[in-house]
């Protein structure tokens, strides 16, 4: 019989995201990314199923898959990026932008204040902005293949760090606990998510300061002399 996914497993995707007339908007593949001229460097291939690393229905379809085996799916935009909201596009003053040295154009996008907008017109001092998702409202399709399930606890850890902190740290195991080492000022880092840390893998997760003067002192006794 053959293995499948399940909910909560770690796996190695491979995946490709296309809109309808064919073009692509996303891949976790670098070979097909430097192919289609696409800027996606270091791209993510460890998933968790079920804790939305991927859009709703993307993340659903993954449970009960053939590991090696490619599928392809389409999606409604309820089970992507969501149905565009009427809302969301907002007449604003040209000063807001200018205030943060950005000069609006029409086609333009960026991130203002941590959102992702695209300006739509520009006239009279006024600013017609879009903050939907600009793949909000399209039907999309994925092909991806499950490479493998991740057992490695220590692969584990260090992709749920890529997710919830967008970085990795030093850590140990002890006792059902993830101790990991941070200098002070990051250590609040770690109260983010700690109940899907014991939801996903049954472990707490706690921070411990770093000594920074002890490295520095290791890194002088090793530091060649010259």
């Amino acid at each position: 019989m053959e293995e499948r996914t399940q909910n909560n497993d770690f796996i190695e995707l491979d995946f490709t995201g296309y809109l309808q007339d064919g073009s692509i908007f996303d891949t976790n593949n670098e070979q097909i990314a430097q192919k289609n001229k696409l800027d996606i460097k270091n791209p993510e291939r460890t998933m968790c199923i079920g804790q939305r690393f991927l859009v709703k229905g993307f993340d659903n379809a993954l449970i009960g898959k053939e590991i090696g085996k490619e599928y392809v799916i389409e999606l409604s935009p309820k089970d992507a990026f969501g149905d565009r909201m009427p809302e969301l596009v907002k007449t604003m003053p040209i000063a807001v932008f200018h205030k943060q040295n950005i000069n609006p154009a029409p086609g333009m996008s960026f991130f203002l204040d941590n959102y992702f907008v695209r300006i739509s017109a520009v006239s009279g001092g006024r600013v017609i902005a879009d903050f939907n998702n600009p793949l909000a409202g399209k039907k999309i399709k994925y092909k991806f293949t499950v490479i493998r399930k991740i057992t490695d606890m220590d692969e584990k850890i260090k992709a749920l760090m890529r997710f919830f902190y967008r970085q990795e740290f030093e850590f140990s195991i002890e006792d059902k606990k993830i101790i990991v080492k941070l200098s002070k000022n990051l250590a609040p880092l770690i109260e983010i998510a700690k109940p899907q840390w014991r939801e996903i893998l049954g472990f707490e997760i706690v921070s411990e300061e770093k000594d920074e003067n002890s490295k520095k002192i290791k890194e002088a006794e090793t530091k060649p002399q010259t």
